[in-house]
């Protein structure tokens, strides 16, 4: 049982724990950047490109599929087998950009390689401007989530002292879970060939979404506790500790909800849903642990002057 009398003032614990997970994170980084040459495996949404999803009816090689390419100008693809419940002979080929034309052509010469199953094959073109316009297009969300969150928090919470800093630890905590989210992209890319695609995005502003609610509740009761007069003369930590005591069971049951859901997605769904599922749940059960092990003890440790070069900001 957790004991929420002294809850915070075992921060110190919690943030050895995160900087453990972000080590690890950048472990899992390091060794995608070595296996693959890049920190996370993109997909043609971001890179721009053409991508080949193949189930060929008899077993072909690699570099049968290599030569396949070779022949249309593409030397250098990036193919990797498919691997899943009930998939035999299947590949999947990233080139660079090319022409409905010769994408088409591109088909048909595997197909002469080795009949593919019918109604098996997709293949997805995107103009690396359209890639770039991706790419930009997430960076822009992320910051601006984050500015606005600032913003907003410090307006609602204007009557608290120093209520930048609550605005500010919000942000840190939603970076942390982005973090974590990116690191087990990496993992996942370098281990089990997942991409990062549009779906990627979608999951990432999902958990940016439910990470910042979270920490907006903790935070939110520690400001109604602070305004309460039986609490006047209270010592932060202690009441940060009441704050934290009261919503536990809110968010951790709030969010076993849909991880179950989650679980069950993962066990029993297809496989084109299961990166983007993953990454949810990774991403929801970072953002429960950061906004009650990571917000709410960064700002008391903000509060009592804990952190350097911010004992005077805010």
């Amino acid at each position: 049982m957790i004991n929420f009398d002294t809850f915070v003032q075992k921060r110190g614990y919690y943030f050895i724990f995160s900087g453990v997970i972000i080590g690890l994170g950048l472990a899992a980084m390091l060794y995608a950047y070595i296996s693959t040459g890049s920190f996370l495996r993109l997909s043609v949404d971001f890179l721009g490109g053409t991508r080949f999803e193949i189930q060929f009816t008899q077993q072909v090689t690699e570099d049968q599929i290599r030569e396949v390419f070779a022949a249309f100008g593409q030397s250098n693809p990036l193919i990797t087998a498919i691997r899943g419940q009930g998939l035999q002979n299947a590949w999947q080929v990233r080139s660079a950009f090319l022409s409905a034309e010769t994408a088409q052509a591109v088909e048909e010469a595997l197909n002469n390689l080795s009949p593919l199953i019918p109604g098996t094959s997709q293949v997805t073109t995107v103009s690396p401007s359209v890639g770039q316009e991706v790419t930009r297009a997430a960076l822009v969300a992320v910051l601006v989530s984050a500015t606005i969150i600032l913003g907003y928090i410090m307006f609602v919470f204007r009557q608290v002292p120093n209520s930048f800093r609550y605005g500010a630890c919000a942000v840190v905590a939603m970076f942390h879970d982005l973090f974590v989210v990116v690191a087990f992209a990496a993992l996942t890319g370098a281990l089990l060939g997942w991409e990062i695609d549009a779906l990627f995005l979608t999951a990432v502003l999902t958990v940016v979404g439910f990470s910042l609610q979270d920490t907006i509740v903790v935070f939110d009761r520690i400001r109604e506790n602070l305004g309460m007069r039986q609490n006047r003369g209270k010592a932060f930590e202690a009441l940060v500790n009441q704050s934290i005591s009261e919503t536990f069971k809110r968010s951790v049951i709030t969010q076993l909800n849909a991880m179950f859901v989650m679980v069950a997605i993962l066990l029993f769904g297809g496989d084109s849903v299961k990166p983007f599922i993953a990454v949810l749940f990774v991403g929801l059960l970072s953002g429960t642990y950061s906004s009650i092990f990571i917000a709410a003890p960064l700002l008391v440790s903000w509060q009592k002057g804990e952190i350097p070069l911010l004992r005077t900001a805010g």
